[in-house]
């Protein structure tokens, strides 16, 4: 038996961080698969963990109208990553005119930034990690309390 196109799926997703010279911070989200190739790029200063500019490049789109969420997406620019960024980004890509992909995709992108932050100046990988956790308790389960070796 032959599966269609949706019996047999796969999607890659793919995320990257780079911190710039310049105080700002290039998240690039991209997601492929039979019917999307989307590349999204978010800058974010690291001073204020605010975003700075957005775009996404629609390459491939099961319709014309994914085009379209660009607009809502420009109206992320300013916000801070932080609380209360779930909710932004669902009152601005969620519903008819928004994009469950792009939400997606941010919610796995920005957090990046706080491990960013909170890893700054740090070398040793050991050390970083403890920095993250220290920083990111009560975010969720992995940072339920503080770090086992005491620091």
């Amino acid at each position: 038996m032959q599966c269609n196109a949706m019996e047999d799926f796969k999607r890659q997703i793919s995320v990257h961080l780079l911190k710039r010279e310049n105080g700002i911070a290039l998240l690039t989200g991209t997601i492929k698969d039979r019917f999307h190739d989307i590349v999204l790029e978010v800058e974010v200063s690291i001073a204020n963990l605010t975003i700075s500019a957005i775009s996404v490049d629609f390459r491939q789109a099961p319709s014309p109208s994914c085009q379209e969420v660009a607009v809502p997406l420009t109206t992320l620019i300013g916000m801070t990553i932080g609380p209360g960024m779930s909710r932004q980004l669902m009152v601005a890509l969620g519903g008819p005119s928004g994009c469950g992909n792009l939400r997606n995709l941010l919610q796995s992108l920005l957090p990046l930034v706080l491990n960013l932050s909170a890893a700054s100046g740090i070398e040793d990988e050991a050390e970083m990690l403890t920095a993250i956790h220290r920083h990111l308790v009560g975010t969720c389960a992995g940072y339920a309390d503080t770090p086992s070796d005491g620091k």
